[in-house]
């Protein structure tokens, strides 16, 4: 099974990058690959349409088929990424790209926490700042918690699971003493 994660899983990343380039233009984008290759996988298991996949058709005959059947269902970019799956004559392993698809979704619409706190209540326009840049660096939607540390004097510390940013002058400071010290 692992084999067929390794072939699937380029496969998988290709969409599921263009559709995300593509989202930008086309908010459905996404959604729309994760059907089209929902679709295709059923085609695939189909067990008639096994034996036509491993039989000894040319590749153009294969991707002509495949895509005669699906249709309406597949537009330009499903057609083509179906032709290049027939002349790597990778077609059996739609299934596992699309379950290699969905969990890229799936990372992709996590939430990440960030924790942020500031010597002064934030305004909004100060959060919506925080959550745009830190969503750009962390390439995913976040979820701001917001707490006030007089301590801090000035500035913010912002805090995920994977790093911590100190902008606070208590920080600076420290960060100075320190040097100073050396």
């Amino acid at each position: 099974m692992s084999e067929l994660t390794t072939i699937a899983r380029p496969y998988a990343k290709a969409a599921f990058d263009f559709a995300v380039e593509q989202s930008s233009s086309d908010k459905s984008s996404v959604e729309k690959w994760n059907k089209m290759l929902g679709f295709l996988a059923e085609v695939v298991k189909n067990e008639t349409m096994q034996a036509f996949l491993t039989g000894s058709f040319s590749s153009q005959k294969l991707a002509d088929t495949v895509i005669s059947i699906c249709g309406e269902q597949l537009d330009q970019y499903g057609q083509n990424l179906v032709r290049l799956m027939a002349e790597n004559k990778r077609l059996t392993v739609l299934p596992a790209v699309l379950k290699e698809f969905q969990r890229y979704v799936e990372e992709y619409q996590a939430i990440t926490e960030v924790q942020v706190t500031s010597a002064q209540p934030l305004s909004v326009a100060q959060q919506e700042k925080i959550a745009a840049a830190m969503e750009k660096r962390l390439a995913q939607k976040v979820k701001l918690n917001c707490n006030v540390d007089k301590a801090l004097i000035a500035g913010v510390i912002i805090r995920t699971e994977d790093f911590v940013i100190d902008g606070s002058s208590r920080g600076q400071l420290t960060r100075l003493a320190n040097e100073l010290q050396l």
